[in-house]
């Protein structure tokens, strides 16, 4: 039997622009007690997209994990001012899932977000 992939991904999309959002740096954290651990750390494609932000061969274990947005950095690069620097989503893992896409709608005032599929 094979075994199931875990598999934690994002897509971030300019909702002012219209357009995925490209280049922004996003990273994953597992909070162990009163600390966050990162697990993985990327940017967004020509797509908006990180596919892939779980490290192989991590085993996607229930617990509480966060998502963090450098927003400020993609802002800065459409010479735009954004009013949040960093955009964290944090959610829970229960025993047994194994995939979460967490898409994270995007515009310099404001964001919001969902559990995709």
């Amino acid at each position: 039997m094979a075994d199931r992939v875990s598999r934690i991904s994002t897509h971030v999309l300019d909702t002012a622009l219209g357009v995925p959002a490209v280049g922004v740096p996003v990273c994953l954290e597992q909070q162990e007690s009163d600390a966050w651990r990162q697990l993985g750390s990327s940017q967004t494609d020509g797509d908006g997209r990180c596919k892939q932000l779980l490290p192989e061969p991590h085993v996607l274990a229930a617990g509480r994990y966060r998502l963090v947005f450098s927003t400020d950095a993609y802002f800065a690069s459409q010479n735009v001012p954004g009013l949040y620097p960093v955009v964290e989503i944090t959610f829970d893992v229960r025993s047994g899932e194994s995939h979460f896409h967490i898409p994270l709608l995007l515009s310099p005032n404001g964001y919001t977000t969902y559990r995709g599929s």
